[in-house]
């Protein structure tokens, strides 16, 4: 299914957990797709571990490391994608830095994640407007590259961005890495109200989101949320009913 049908289609707000590929063993990564998707996910970012995670807070970073300690390369997490596709329906967003995807191949890696049945692909540290070029002629078999739009983006360079958005807009709420934050001022509601009136597509906010009142404040002004360092933590202590009980807190918020 399409990315930005897929968050379209969504209950309440749509709900995205990010979890790192191989943190706890790559025989497990098709299994927890499955289990996040039975608990409601609407699609699911997938990390790949590197080595120099420049957009990684404490909790991600230590689980990329847990990764690459055991292996992990995005060749071999492409290579368990296909073995288990069949098994769950969700959208796959990659999350990548460039330095695993130029080694790859940018065409190779696209005809590979497209084979995969990844649905889009994030990649922080390449610039929107390198990214514009670095692309330019690849066919990428209707894979999203799914921008990054931070606080300290100007306005010319973020209606830039919306007009050629794809999947989704994934809206940072933080200045600075991923992590939790304690409170979203009113200033930021207001910033991804704003996107939400621009962009052709989905809005969906992440950085910092960890309890569920802050996933129904989010979900209430952008399209959702995407939660990376409390699913990572959880998933790594087996702390699933929590998982499960953020997730379906998205389910709540009206549309």
């Amino acid at each position: 299914m399409k990315l930005e049908i897929a968050i379209r289609q969504r209950e309440g707000a749509a709900f995205v957990p990010y979890i790192m590929a191989g943190d706890g063993g790559l025989d497990q990564l098709i299994p927890t797709i499955v289990r996040l998707e039975e608990m409601g996910a609407t699609a699911i970012e997938l990390g790949i571990p590197f080595s120099d995670p420049v957009a990684d807070g404490p909790v991600i970073e230590a689980a990329g490391r847990r990764a690459l300690s055991d292996g992990v390369t995005l060749e071999k997490v492409l290579n368990h994608l296909i073995e288990g596709k069949g098994q769950f329906n969700v959208p796959i967003v990659l999350m990548t830095y460039l330095n695993p995807v130029f080694r790859y191949g940018i065409q190779p890696f696209f005809d590979r994640a497209a084979a995969c049945g990844v649905s889009g692909v994030i990649i922080p540290d390449l610039p929107f407007e390198e990214g514009t070029r670095l692309f330019d002629g690849i066919n990428r078999h209707d894979v999203a590259v799914v921008q990054l739009v931070t606080l300290t983006s100007n306005r010319k360079r973020t209606e830039e961005m919306l007009k050629k958005a794809e999947g989704f807009v994934y809206a940072v709420t933080l200045k600075g890495t991923t992590g939790k934050a304690d409170r979203f001022p009113e200033e930021l509601l207001d910033h991804l109200r704003g996107l939400v009136e621009q962009s052709p597509v989905p809005v969906l906010a992440g950085f910092g989101v960890h309890r569920a009142e802050q996933v129904q404040t989010l979900g209430t002004v952008c399209d959702g949320v995407v939660v990376g360092s409390f699913i990572v933590e959880a998933l790594h202590e087996n702390r699933m009913e929590e998982v499960g009980a953020l997730i379906h807190s998205a389910k709540h918020v009206p549309v």
